[in-house]
């Protein structure tokens, strides 16, 4: 299990600078799709709640630290989106979970509670109002987020990488 750490980390590098540098080009009206949460969500759903708890932990803080961001909000909204995947960890069904549309509706779950906790701990201003948060910064960066997910279900392998 250290080793699947320490794979996951070093895979967070790379895709931290395409999210940082690649992803904001394909923005739709602001919102854009949220590949750290991606593979989050991925090794979470392999490895359990706990795992992906500490490993959301890990990549808010890292992505907090590199990016500039304010201290703890990724952080925060990491490591609840990772502990709402782990409710979904199933040893039994993770061919199942990989293959079909339940990865991308646990992704959509999963990346529109990162991006309201991360909202509200952000931008959060009296002009604004809470539909408005809940839509636009919510569910929509997460409805993209899940549609690109989609790739994950279309390229998982037939056999287990376990």
């Amino acid at each position: 299990m250290r080793t699947d750490y320490i794979y996951s980390i070093i895979l967070f590098f790379p895709l931290l600078i395409i999210q940082t540098t690649i992803v904001p080009l394909v923005a739709i009206d602001g919102a854009v799709p949220d590949l750290i949460l991606i593979m989050l969500v991925f090794y979470t759903i392999r490895n359990g709640q706990v795992y992906g708890t500490v490993l959301g932990f890990i990549y808010g803080f890292i992505f907090d630290l590199i990016t500039g961001s304010f201290l703890g909000s990724t952080m925060l909204s990491k490591t609840l989106a990772g502990f709402l995947a782990g409710y979904f960890y199933n040893e039994n069904r993770l061919e199942s979970n990989f293959k079909s549309l339940v990865f991308s509706l646990i992704v959509l779950l999963c990346a529109s509670v990162d991006s309201v906790i991360y909202t509200f701990i952000t931008q959060i201003d009296s002009s604004s109002s809470l539909f408005s948060l809940l839509i636009e910064q919510g569910m929509i960066p997460g409805i993209y987020t899940a549609l690109l997910s989609f790739v994950v279900v279309i390229f998982y392998p037939q056999r287990s990488i376990n």
